[in-house]
């Protein structure tokens, strides 16, 4: 599901095609029950290659204090934060409000 805009932007900074790309997104935030009765929320929607999305894993869990992985192009944290993600990925990743959508 990786996609590849530089072909589109052409001859653009890469720091304007990495904007444009964050633009472009729809980030889904939902919450999962896991055996146990354990929550898991869920981050699906990402584009970038898997080193990025464990990038941006790492940066959460850090940022959270809390485990995760990536998972089938989705980023999986232990727990329920839903809101804290997306105000993490407004304030201090640059993504838009109106492309993130917490599922409930």
């Amino acid at each position: 599901m990786e996609e590849d805009f530089s072909s589109i932007y052409g001859g653009l900074p890469p720091e304007l095609v990495e904007q444009l790309e964050r633009e472009q997104q729809i980030i889904k935030i939902r919450l999962d029950r896991r055996k146990f009765g354990k929550e898991v929320t869920v981050i699906e929607g990402l584009t970038g290659s898997k080193s990025e999305l464990k990038q941006l894993a790492k940066k959460l869990k850090s940022k959270l204090a809390t485990g995760g992985t990536v998972k089938d192009g989705k980023i999986e944290l232990q727990g329920d934060h839903r809101h804290r993600v997306k105000d993490i990925l407004i304030n201090e990743l640059g993504f838009l409000p109106e492309n993130i959508m917490i599922i409930d």
